[in-house]
């Protein structure tokens, strides 16, 4: 059984959702994860905003604006009055419901429940047009068997516990659609796997059933070997390890969920990136294995902050790292480099929130410097500590840009150049034109 999951991009017209049936083929098994329509996230994200701010007629506008966006889609989507009836009743059904929250004490669980609607949207709305083209299918709510625990993890035993029954209630359906994004927390209230989730909905529901294959369709054809928004020329990479795409996606390419490889990667369940615009093309296929002596892809991850904590009393000192790495525990602040001397400790982060009070407790162990406006930059390819000349060939490429710090080494697939933002263009391309 195969999970196919489509992005926002790809149900984001009547026309685009009407072409899935070009890919999905219903005579095979297989079950189908969608996104919330494209914009419709950002619109609810809004809704919430405005309720959390007590603006409730702001919200109710938003409201009104997004309905009447829906009231052409389904006009444009289903052909017959008594399918396009459906879909109003649809549609009224949950923005009855969004405008219903203007009556009760908004807070940030009923701000998830917004969220969610947009995924609920794009599945009934896709389930109701299958029925009108006569394609059989089954909607399974991914609230039924989608579950986080209390550190927001997602249990793979219980998607496993909860969706295979529900696949056997239906032996003779070949097709399955289901939410992205969506889930329960610990206290069985609707939450969420965060932005971009979709992708990790897919990936965990391949866990779950152990699929022979998860296929992630968005509209670019595989991930490239550049970013193709920057760089002239760039082409689609043929196959990755999952580590390898694990670095990619964390750092940059967006066109897969950074967290979204692993739980493919504990069941060893190939995962295939792919283009609706261009169904034939091959795309990018994630495995456990991959080509080895060579440089894959580059990818940019913006919005850096670097931090310099420098202390002669990190000489010859046991515990100095860890009591900095505590800091940022407390803060809940993730790292993503990390260079060292023997006086001095450089860090990157990507979350500023609680940049002012981190700072103020590592003036306690020495001098403080920050830089703002920085840009990772990650080579990703086989970089195993047998293998030589390929740090070289990055170096060589960018010796005319300042670099601010380099990680080489904590990986077997990644090279890491901290650089300032606005030097990111040239190197990118620097680096292109060098090691491709």
């Amino acid at each position: 059984m195969k999970v196919l999951k489509f992005g926002g991009t790809s149900v984001g017209s009547p026309e685009r959702m009407k072409k899935l049936l070009d890919i999905i083929d219903p005579a095979q098994r297989q079950i189908v994860v969608l996104s919330a329509v494209s914009g419709t996230t950002n619109s609810l994200v809004e809704i919430g905003q405005a309720y959390l701010a007590g603006d409730k007629t702001k919200a109710i506008n938003l409201i009104k604006v997004l309905k009447d966006k829906y009231e052409v889609f389904i006009k444009e989507l289903f052909a017959t009055p008594e399918y396009l009836e459906q879909g109003k009743e649809v549609i009224d059904y949950h923005f009855l419901l969004l405008s219903n929250l203007a009556n009760d004490l908004f807070t940030t669980v009923e701000d998830k429940i917004i969220l969610a609607q947009g995924e609920l949207l794009s599945t009934t709305l896709y389930h109701v047009y299958l029925k009108e083209t006569g394609v059989p299918s089954v909607l399974l709510p991914a609230l039924d068997f989608m579950k986080i625990d209390e550190d927001n993890e997602p249990i793979v035993d219980y998607i496993s516990e909860h969706l295979t029954p529900l696949l056997n209630q239906h032996p003779d359906n070949n097709l399955f659609i289901t939410q992205g994004y969506i889930c329960r927390n610990s206290f069985g209230e609707i939450d969420n796997l965060r932005r971009g989730g979709s992708d990790y909905t897919a990936s965990l529901i391949g866990a779950g059933i152990r699929s022979e294959e998860v296929q992630i369709w968005t509209d670019i054809d595989g991930m490239h070997n550049n970013d193709p928004r920057i760089v002239k020329g760039t082409k689609p990479i043929a196959q990755l390890s999952f580590d390898e795409a694990a670095e990619l996606a964390y750092f940059g390419a967006k066109i897969l969920h950074p967290q979204s490889v692993f739980p493919a990667q504990k069941y060893k369940i190939p995962v295939r990136l792919l283009n609706t615009m261009d169904p034939k093309a091959p795309g990018t296929l994630i495995t456990n294995t991959s080509e080895k002596d060579r440089i894959k892809s580059i990818a940019a991850k913006d919005g850096i902050t670097a931090i310099k904590i420098q202390s002669s009393r990190m000489l010859l000192a046991h515990g100095f790292l860890r009591k900095v790495f505590e800091v940022f525990e407390r803060y809940k602040t993730a790292i993503d480099m990390i260079t060292t001397s023997e006086v001095a400790v450089s860090l990157t982060i990507d979350d500023t929130t609680n940049l002012e009070d981190i700072i103020n407790e590592l003036q306690a162990f020495g001098t403080v410097e920050t830089d703002k406006d920085q840009t990772i930059i990650c080579v990703v390819g086989d970089f195993g500590a047998e293998k030589h000349g390929y740090a070289a060939r990055v170096l060589e490429a960018v010796k005319h840009i300042p670099i601010r710090m380099i990680s080489y080494g904590g990986s077997d697939h990644n090279m890491s150049l901290l650089i300032h933002t606005a030097d990111k263009t040239e190197v990118l391309r620097s680096l292109h034109n060098r090691l491709f």
